[in-house]
């Protein structure tokens, strides 16, 4: 094909929106003419009776776009989408969509797609588009390196949260992202004009519109040559880590909440995110938990297990925080011994 296909970036801090973000990408018709590599198929919710499967790592949905789970190096997954779009496997596509994780620095990322010399002579940078929490972001920038460069980076931002978020904290951190952030065009999420096409319109990775030192950060990874994994996960402090944990038994539902509350209230800042499925007294299927630093979001009550499994499962992701003292607190509050759990066996992080 002549044309360079764009290849997008979806990033943002953990629990900012970005599954919200891609599941409305996956469903929008507009967009049938799009890969997206994402982290898991469970992450964004997919319709498993809708989809057409490919193969074990990639579906075709009933929009049209061609979305897949990327393992390993992210530049092995964008030349097997090319091979198999040239040799006709795949339904032709014009551009890419590549979901971070939450702790991925952006720029391994955006440096994999311009220093890779094969994805070169097929491949461009497009739109990176960021996602920040309302709720937690001004903390989160605050802290975590990883934050601040993907608002920097960004070409599109998306503030997600803001109909539950203080107005007066809103107004505070829409400020410090504008000041890290001044050229790049920003929604809030809670505004129905937002449009999901318009954010990969002009899919064109706008650098020279970006600030000093995002420039900086962008050629130093370039110089460098490194090479980013699909996760992403390879640059943050050592104090963050994840971890999952199941438990047999029907949980008393109230007790759980008391429990939970409690956990967020005395460490908040230190769970950066708690998600989770839990086999719950009185109830045939599954309810799912999520939690970001001291924000819970309301459960939801799934349709059926997604095996079968009928253990609690829980994954943290922390900051400081020992994985004992987690289960310390379940075993005295709730009765529950927890069993580590692979951190795959259940919704990706």
């Amino acid at each position: 094909m002549a044309e360079f296909t764009p290849v997008n970036l979806v990033t943002g801090f953990l629990g900012s929106g970005k599954t919200t973000l891609l599941q409305r990408l996956l469903a929008d018709p507009a967009l049938g003419d799009t890969a997206v590599l994402i982290n898991e198929f469970g992450e964004v919710g997919l319709d498993h009776h809708l989809l057409e499967r490919i193969d074990e790592t990639m579906v075709l949905l009933p929009s049209g776009c061609v979305c897949c789970t990327i393992r390993g190096e992210l530049s092995e997954a964008i030349r097997d989408l090319h091979s198999r779009r040239e040799r006709g496997e795949i339904p032709v596509f014009r551009r890419i969509v590549v979901e971070s994780t939450g702790l991925a620095d952006p720029f391994p990322i955006l440096s994999t797609v311009q220093n890779d010399p094969v994805l070169t002579h097929h491949f461009r940078l497009g739109n990176v588009i960021t996602t920040v929490d309302a709720v937690n972001g001004a903390g989160q920038l605050g802290r975590h390196p990883e934050s601040v460069k993907q608002v920097a980076i960004a070409d599109r931002l998306v503030l997600t949260k803001t109909d539950i978020a203080d107005p007066v904290s809103v107004e505070t951190l829409l400020r410090d992202v504008q000041r890290l952030n001044p050229s790049a065009p920003l929604w809030q999420t809670a505004d129905r004009s937002l449009d999901v096409d318009l954010l990969l319109a002009h899919d064109h990775f706008a650098l020279g519109d970006k600030a000093e030192r995002p420039l900086r950060w962008f050629a130093e990874e370039v110089a460098a040559g490194r090479r980013s994994t699909a996760t992403g996960r390879n640059r943050h402090g050592d104090s963050i880590r994840s971890f999952s944990l199941a438990f047999e038994g029907q949980l008393d539902w109230t007790m759980f909440g008391v429990w939970l509350t409690m956990l967020l209230h005395c460490h908040g800042e230190a769970v950066l995110r708690v998600k989770g499925i839990l086999n719950v007294a009185n109830s045939e299927t599954p309810v799912a938990i999520h939690g970001v630093q001291r924000l819970v979001h309301p459960p939801i009550h799934m349709t059926a297990w997604p095996d079968d499994d009928r253990r609690s499962r829980l994954v943290f992701i922390v900051d400081g925080l020992e994985r004992g003292s987690i289960e310390r607190s379940l075993e005295t509050f709730l009765g529950v011994i927890a069993s580590p759990l692979p951190a795959d066996a259940i919704l990706a992080p």
